[in-house]
């Protein structure tokens, strides 16, 4: 198989070339492809030093499987020409919500996979870690509805964002000028209530996202609302989840189902220390479970704090696990 990424360069591109070296995928030729800026370039894969292409002189007939990793205005322009001569798997907002489009989390809905037209979507990082607990309650015990509050990384919103809280953090204990360019406001020592721009009724495009993907992927009519906050932590993104279900259920049998969900590890201990934190996620392709435990106000809903590296489950992994779901079906 050949294969392709454009936006080989960038925090994802970078992560899907770890990745697909990791995996079990049988690769014979691999074109990194990026803007003019980046052409020339060398990436490290399987020993051998590859040359970035630019993207407006790629040839997409050349990969079997093509992986954009480039953001929405790239992928509006290119994948619709890329999609008539490779199947494209898409990273960016730009095709999540087209109904001709499978919005895919590989241990959730693998079977929408049937009904692709070369154009697949992977979903938004923090949409991605909420399903993969989400689903296998949802099979048991029918959600009604989940609260969602996020602590999203920095490096969510690009490299450009991950070196400014790390400026901003030295001069704010250098007691120097702090300017902030790629937030709204100072992200070091600090929290935004504000990610992506502003929608209808106050709230933002990030949580419209999470509000409508998981109605596309699981349900659509799983009520959620969401609030979803930018924190100064480097990488992975954070969830506390309340979930309602339908009917009244059994707290053990729910911490089972949780312990068995692909894709997932529990670790929920009560003492100190007992759960993970972003840090500990970091470079672990598990999303992980902690401080799982009724919600005294509501006997049908449950709480629970969901952790998970955004660069790998949020993006480049399940990306290449679609990947990988592709060539088994094939």
């Amino acid at each position: 198989m050949n294969f392709a990424i454009i936006g080989a360069t960038g925090n994802v591109g970078r992560k899907t070339i770890e990745v697909l070296e990791k995996s079990k995928l049988k690769i014979d030729n691999l074109s990194l492809v990026a803007s003019e800026k980046s052409v020339g370039q060398k990436l490290r894969f399987k020993n051998k030093d590859i040359k970035v292409e630019q993207l407006e002189k790629y040839d997409f007939s050349k990969a079997d499987i093509t992986i954009f990793a480039a953001g929405s205005e790239i992928a509006e322009k290119w994948i619709p020409r890329a999609s008539k001569k490779t199947i494209v798997i898409d990273n960016s907002k730009h095709f999540r919500m087209d109904n001709e489009v499978p919005l895919i989390v590989a241990e959730v809905n693998p079977e929408d996979l049937t009904n692709h037209k070369n154009i697949i979507a992977n979903p938004n990082c923090s949409t991605i870690q909420l399903m993969l607990p989400l689903k296998p309650l949802h099979d048991k015990y029918k959600i009604k509805r989940v609260i969602v509050s996020t602590y999203q990384a920095v490096s969510g919103a690009g490299k450009a964002s991950v070196d400014e809280l790390f400026s901003q953090t030295k001069n704010y204990l250098n007691k120097k000028d702090i300017k902030s360019e790629n937030f709204t406001k100072q992200i070091a020592f600090n929290l935004i209530p504000h990610i992506d721009s502003f929608v209808e009724d106050g709230y933002t495009k990030e949580e419209w996202k999470m509000e409508n993907e998981t109605k596309k992927i699981l349900d659509k009519n799983i009520g959620l609302t969401a609030t979803c906050v930018r924190v100064p932590v480097k990488t992975s993104h954070s969830e506390s989840v309340n979930v309602e279900f339908e009917n009244e259920y059994n707290l053990d049998t729910a911490k089972e189902i949780l312990r068995s969900a692909p894709g997932c590890k529990v670790v929920d201990e009560h003492k100190d220390g007992g759960y993970i934190t972003p840090l500990e996620a970091e470079e672990d392709y598990l999303t992980f479970i902690s401080r799982i435990r009724k919600d005294h106000s509501n006997k049908k809903a449950l709480n629970m704090w969901v952790v998970s590296d955004n660069l790998l489950k949020g993006a480049a992994l399940n990306t290449v696990q679609i990947a990988e779901l592709l060539l088994r079906k094939k």
